[in-house]
This record gives structure tokens, C-alpha cells and sequence, in this order.
């Protein structure tokens, strides 16, 4: 299996290879497959691709992401003009009914509250005004309201796990209780676990998902 030392070496390549991203200015530590992320970089979006970029290596557990946001003279907006680019966004953004969606915005802070009605759309949002200059975080608080029945949920689930090319839908079972979903089994890795997870979350109905998937860890080791 992975040692420590030789994920944070693949976590640090990883984020070299993103064009997008000064390396020098992140730092990787790594304790039992836990990847910590440090240091500050100057737009919401790169702590967002970094962050992305360590799930995808081999043999990570879990991400903790400690990134700060240092937004550069030239780049910063006011709370009113991000308030605005916010609601430009969401405007263009077909996924989205924008009139459905409250902003407030507080030192750079974009706070979201709403209903909508697939978890795709609320992912969207995000998406929509992660990369818009002058903002720190993003705390989506909209909410899906389910429309279909548990029966049907699970059925969708099961079917986007079997088209799915990097799902092994034979090893991940999904449970589902009212709008909630339970999802239970081994995936290959972190990457996967989230494609599964994603999958539930498209489908219609679905407010919360407890993920219990377990990634199984390779039988090799690397010489250091």
C-alpha cells in the first residue's frame, strides 16, 4: 500500500500538472492517507481546483483544505459589485431559476439560500460564480425539494451506476429513506467515491446522502 511520504510526493505532481496553479504556494502534509492542504492562493477557483486535484490521487483518504484566500489589489470587488455579478451569473446560468435564489454577501463572503429542485442545479450555482473575482467562499445553502418517491429514487440510482464507466455498480448498494440516501460499499478510489456520490446526488429528489463507501486500499508498495 501507499506510504504517506509517497502520496504527498503524488499530491504535490498533481498539482503541479494543473497549469492553473503556482505549487510553491500550497502546501501537503499527509498522516494515515489524510491529505492537509495549506497556504493561500488569490481566487476562490484555485483553492476549489487544488482541492480536486488531491482527491483524484491514488491512495487519499480524505481531504482537509486549511487555503486561504488572499484576493490581489487589482482584483478586489466590493460586497455590491460581487452581489451583482452573483445574480449576472445566475441569470445566464439556464439551470437555474435566479428569482428562486437569495444572495447576501459579506466581506467577499457569498452566502446562498433557495429551493430548487435537482441536486444538479444546486451544484450549478456554484459552478456559475466560483471563478468571479473578489470572492472568498461560497456557503450554498439551497435546498432540493424532493418530487419523486424513494422507490423511483433508488431506481435511478442504480441505473446511473450501471452506465457509469468508472463505477463498479456491482460493489456499491444504495438505500433510500424518504429523500435521504444511504450508499454502502467498497470503491477502488477517492476519485470513485466520488463519481458514486455524484451519481446519487443527480438523481431527482434527493436532499442528503450519508456515504459509508469504503475505498480499498492497493496491495503494492512503492520502494522510498
Amino acid at each position: 500500500m501507499k506510504s504517506d511520504l509517497q502520496i504527498q510526493k503524488d499530491v504535490i505532481e498533481e498539482l503541479r500538472w494543473e497549469p492553473f496553479l503556482n505549487s510553491s504556494e500550497i502546501g501537503v502534509a499527509v498522516k494515515n492517507g489524510i491529505v492537509t492542504l495549506s497556504g493561500q492562493v488569490d481566487s476562490y477557483s484555485k483553492k476549489i481546483i487544488a482541492e480536486k486535484a488531491a482527491k483524484r490521487v491514488a491512495g487519499v483518504k480524505a481531504v482537509a483544505e486549511d487555503i486561504q484566500v488572499g484576493i490581489l489589489p487589482g482584483l478586489r470587488k466590493t460586497d455590491t459589485e460581487i452581489a451583482e455579478a452573483v445574480l449576472n451569473a445566475l441569470k445566464w446560468n439556464s439551470a437555474v431559476r435566479d428569482e428562486k435564489i437569495k444572495i447576501k454577501v459579506e466581506d467577499g463572503n457569498v452566502k446562498l439560500e433557495g429551493e430548487v429542485e435537482w441536486e444538479y442545479q444546486r451544484s450549478s450555482i456554484r459552478s456559475a460564480i466560483e471563478n468571479l473575482a473578489g470572492v472568498r467562499s461560497i456557503i450554498n445553502l439551497v435546498t432540493v425539494k424532493p418530487k419523486t418517491t424513494p422507490s423511483e429514487i433508488e431506481e435511478k440510482i442504480k441505473a446511473a451506476f450501471q452506465r457509469s464507466a468508472t463505477i463498479d455498480a456491482g460493489k456499491i448498494t444504495a438505500e433510500v429513506f424518504g429523500s435521504k440516501v444511504i450508499l454502502r460499499g467498497q470503491v477502488r478510489s477517492f476519485a470513485e467515491k466520488e463519481d458514486a456520490e455524484l451519481a446519487a446526488w443527480n438523481a431527482p429528489g434527493v436532499t442528503s446522502i450519508e456515504s459509508k463507501l469504503e475505498i480499498e486500499v492497493p496491495e503494492y508498495a512503492y520502494e522510498e
